[in-house]
């Protein structure tokens, strides 16, 4: 109990009852595919929720659409520090509270709120018991620091000082030296090829801070995502609780340049060698590839799982780790979008085998492009997919996370229910025809760190 300390003893029972219930529930309850309901829209944001009545909790996400692409130029790290400071001081005047009064009262309550840009979005995740009294005083907390925030100059100081010390620790690591080269060769001069530098974060203000806010902190890109023991009509209640400070919309916000796929070249223009002082060396290659949305995501996934994706009964690692010995783990993915896709294959080996182990990469993924899996890898990819579904859907965090993705990526409502029919449905025809439209060899960017060049 020593973990409940501090809170209040009403809260500590709560706690209490809500993991004993829970433990209880989860022991013998079977899942099932909960529906997406549609919720009111509020202030020209879209909401969505799943009931589950397994534990006396709620968990919701307002996802905003205010990731670190819309950073300024020159000021990478805006997006990022904008969220951060979210909870590190709200409001004005006798209204205020700072960084210390907001963590007493989440903890008082019993809750967490949690702040986080990545490059398409910010998303502020609550997580709180259900009980009327607690998860009203959560959601007023939220509310008030996502529209209030106060950003103090002296809390945004200290926390560029972390983050550039967090940067420069960084650069010693051959894994960011490998992703950040990787990706500027990726995306060429869309904004997902910029990073936060000790520099650009050295340049944002408290002012960049609060244009960045108002600019893009607004009804009109927000969507809200609730998990929980609640009613239709509670669930609508914390929506609009939770965006009442909030504009409905705002200035015009400068387009996106557009989206182009990683060109073709020839070798010696897509790869390039980091002389770097480690153990071993690094190697990935990578390229655009889809949309989440894109109709062949489940031909790729289920192809992925055979080439890179599926661990030990992987063709690269048969090839790499199996046959040659030549790395303990490789894998490739798709991380599919909702402006652009990426496709990276990955391993670590050896300096003096880093050649070779690039070779046998570049083989195996070339001819898998060309022929597909075989009818025995197909039907082991997709058994094992649909038997380790139920795992993605078992607490409510990983419903929110569904739930989240389906929404951001303007997925239909019923895609957890037709996620296994979709994967059952792939064939061999269609994983080579999807391989050859989104993959190919003369577009990979490779990029090793650790040997010379």
């Amino acid at each position: 109990m020593k973990g409940y300390m501090g809170l209040s003893k009403g809260v500590q029972a709560a706690i209490l009852q809500s993991i004993a219930l829970g433990l209880l529930v989860f022991a013998g309850s079977a899942k099932a595919i909960l529906p997406i309901e549609t919720l009111d829209t509020v202030k020209g944001a879209k909401a969505y929720f799943i009931q589950t009545k397994s534990l006396p909790i709620i968990d919701v996400e307002v996802s905003i659409d205010a990731g670190s692409r819309y950073d300024p130029d020159n000021k990478n790290g805006v997006a990022a520090l904008t969220a951060q400071l979210l909870t590190l001081g709200t409001g004005s005047g006798k209204s205020s509270l700072n960084e210390a009064q907001i963590a007493d009262q989440i903890a008082d309550l019993g809750a967490s709120i949690s702040v986080a840009a990545s490059s398409e979005r910010t998303v502020l995740r609550i997580r709180s018991l259900s009980r009327t009294d607690l998860r009203e005083q959560v959601v007023q907390l939220a509310s008030l620091i996502l529209a209030k925030p106060s950003y103090d100059s002296k809390v945004l100081d200290r926390e560029k000082q972390r983050l550039i010390t967090a940067l420069l620790e960084a650069q010693t690591k051959p894994e960011t030296i490998l992703q950040q080269n990787l990706r500027k060769a990726v995306y060429g001069k869309y904004p997902l090829a910029y990073f936060s530098t000790p520099k650009t974060v050295a340049a944002i203000t408290t002012t960049d801070l609060r244009n960045f806010h108002t600019g893009l902190y607004r009804g009109d890109r927000i969507s809200v995502n609730i998990v929980g023991d609640l009613d239709r009509t509670q669930a609508n209640a914390i929506v609009r609780a939770l965006l009442a400070g909030l504009p409905q919309s705002g200035p015009a916000i400068a387009p996106l340049p557009v989206m182009q796929q990683t060109p073709q070249g020839p070798l010696s223009q897509r790869e390039v060698r980091i002389p770097f002082d480690t153990q071993q060396a690094h190697i990935a290659m990578g390229m655009t590839a889809i949309t989440r949305n894109n109709p062949d995501f489940f031909p790729l996934l289920v192809g992925n799982y055979v080439l890179g994706g599926g661990g030990f009964v992987s063709r690269l690692m048969a090839e790499v780790r199996e046959k040659r010995g030549l790395a303990y783990s490789i894998n490739s993915y798709f991380a599919p979008g909702k402006d652009a896709g990426f496709f990276e294959a990955g391993m670590q080996t050896k300096k003096d085998q880093a050649i070779l182990g690039l070779e046998v990469m570049q083989k195996t993924i070339s001819q898998f492009i060309a022929d597909g899996p075989s009818e025995d890898e197909l039907l082991a990819a997709k058994s094992n997919l649909v038997n380790g579904y139920p795992l993605r859907l078992d607490s409510n965090r990983k419903l929110l996370d569904n739930l989240s993705g389906i929404t951001w990526n303007d997925l239909p409502l019923d895609t957890m229910e037709t996620w296994t029919k979709q994967v059952e449905a792939v064939t061999l025809n269609q994983i080579r025809a999807a391989f050859q439209r989104h993959l190919d060899m003369n577009r990979m960017q490779i990029v090793v760190v650790g040997i010379n060049k």
